[in-house]
């Protein structure tokens, strides 16, 4: 298979190594707005776009105009999803987004939906989201704790909205975000009331986990049409 990379920090360079291990070819690596983008459109079986909030949306836009298949796994870009949903349509397109392509992460989306669910009827606690990641990382809170919190205000009736930072509001759901050093990404939801807390983490060691389901993804992607989910991938 040959695989367009759209953009090539550390997220690329690592899905370029392990997509190499898997015998696929890189038809080309590009960073943002690269001018040789719409030479090699016809290279290209399957495009993986990991870059910018700036640039994620032309990327994309680009990709499915020119008929290819493309997943991004950038965050902070989606006010501009349902634009995107029309141009794959217009053009017969395939995209996939997820704001973390980890396998173990997706399987917590899950968990963190179910616990929700069964603790709707209990009055007395009050959810929160901690998330930790890199200083290099851009956006806050992740794209990952956005879906935490999305999976908790659908089955969680008693906050409605998220909010970064201390929330004073009882509908409001409060994610603390963190940037420290080298940290891949880990996120907590918590339950607390007066008298105890529940909790449910996932903590990633490496980027290892996100480089591998990006690349199984991109291997299964070329054979859908429309716009496709991971969990569709998964199976859930």
């Amino acid at each position: 298979m040959r695989i367009l990379l759209i953009g090539h920090g550390k997220m690329g360079k690592a899905i370029e190594q392990y997509a190499i291990q898997r015998d696929h070819t890189i038809a080309a690596t590009v960073d943002l707005n690269d001018p040789l983008m719409p030479t090699i459109a016809e290279q290209a079986d399957v495009a993986i776009e990991f870059t910018h909030p700036d640039a994620a949306f032309e990327n994309i836009k680009f990709c499915l105009e020119n008929k290819i298949p493309v997943l991004s796994g950038t965050t902070g870009w989606l006010d501009k999803m349902p634009e995107i949903e029309k141009i794959c349509k217009e053009n017969d397109g395939t995209f996939l987004y997820a704001s973390n392509f980890s396998l173990g992460v997706n399987l917590f989306f899950k968990l963190n939906e179910q616990l929700a669910a069964l603790m709707n009827r209990q009055e007395k606690y009050k959810p929160a989201i901690t998330e930790v990641h890199h200083t290099e990382k851009k956006d806050a809170p992740s794209g990952t704790a956005i879906t935490l919190a999305e999976g908790i205000i659908e089955g969680f009736d008693k906050v409605t909205e998220w909010k970064l930072g201390k929330s004073e509001k009882e509908n409001e759901l409060p994610i603390f975000a963190e940037r420290i050093g080298e940290v891949p990404g880990t996120h907590k939801i918590t339950y607390k009331s007066d008298v105890d807390m529940i909790s449910i983490e996932h903590e990633a060691f490496s980027r290892d986990g996100f480089v591998e389901g990006a690349v199984l993804v991109a291997e299964w992607l070329p054979q859908q049409k429309g716009i496709k989910k991971i969990d569709d991938f998964l199976k859930l």
